[in-house]
């Protein structure tokens, strides 16, 4: 059982890393961002044929497939930053629903509907501890979601552009008053978060179930995590992420209830939602 949790580890590290690029999409341009699993997809995918059919060395085509990954969501904030700017979040995040239909749909159509031959950029045990393996994997998925919630802490914390940041999330209409351009940075907020989105990708697709619609729907899981930080917290998010991995390889190791594994992330969030609306229900209660 012990393996099983540490198994579901990678899984974890995924989770966590895109429930973190969740969290700082709602925290700094106001989306949740139902496409931000997609634009990965489809740059890996993209990463894949450009490596299978045009030859590409494995290292050249990951990076062609991250950087279209990137501005795939680039584009789709260009558009939520120019036409969606004085939005509320529930608008600007139901807008994101279009391209993750679109994303899913079009590499249907240029890729097919089955799983993709993806090359492990990383692979094999990288430890043991008391006779439970560690992979390489799992050190790569959960040592990338600490490092990008502790470099973006730290970019908000202690940098220009975070303080610019953090006023154009807060303080939109006053930022764009004093001069901090809004668009750029909102934009570059969508690119870096589709960059790193489409790298772990490409890192844990090998290892999971990676035709369009199983990875495109990661987002549900990312979204529980995001949703034990209540979309604003890093720290709990990747807390979120790693706990929900590490159930979902203890249960499927458990005959009698593996089936429960896929419904974990929609009960996990569930579960939180009853929570955060308990001292509402005992009010009214009273």
């Amino acid at each position: 059982m012990i393996q099983g949790a540490l198994a579901g580890l990678a899984a974890g590290g995924l989770y966590a890393v895109l429930g973190v690029c969740l969290t700082l999409m709602s925290r700094l341009v106001r989306v949740v961002n139902f496409s931000q699993a997609a634009t990965g997809m489809f740059g890996a995918f993209c990463a894949v044929w450009l490596v299978t059919h045009a030859g590409l060395p494995i290292w050249l085509g990951s990076v062609i497939g991250v950087l279209i990954g990137g501005l795939l969501s680039a584009a789709i904030g260009w558009i939520a930053a120019t036409w969606l700017s004085e939005a509320d979040t529930t608008t600007r995040s139901a807008m994101t629903v279009g391209p993750l239909l679109l994303l899913i749909s079009l590499s249907f159509i240029l890729f097919g509907n089955k799983p993709q031959p993806f090359a492990p950029i990383i692979a094999g045990p990288a430890f043991s501890v008391g006779g439970v393996v560690i992979s390489q994997v799992t050190i790569a998925t959960v040592g990338l979601a600490v490092v990008v919630a502790i470099g973006v802490h730290f970019l908000l914390a202690r940098t220009r552009i975070g303080t610019r940041l953090r006023a154009l999330s807060e303080r939109p209409t006053t930022a764009e008053l004093i001069g901090i351009r809004s668009r750029p940075l909102s934009i570059a907020v969508w690119f870096a978060t589709g960059l790193v989105s489409a790298i772990v990708i490409i890192i844990i697709a090998p290892s999971q179930s990676n035709d369009a619609t199983s990875l495109s729907m990661l987002i549900v899981p990312a979204a529980a995590s995001a949703l034990l930080g209540g979309f604003r917290r890093l720290d709990l998010t990747v807390i979120g992420g790693l706990v929900l991995g590490m159930l979902s390889g203890l249960v499927a190791q458990i005959g009698q209830v593996s089936a429960v594994r896929n419904f974990l992330p929609f009960l996990f969030i569930v579960v939180l939602l009853l929570w955060s609306q308990r001292k509402e229900v005992w009010d009214a209660a009273r």
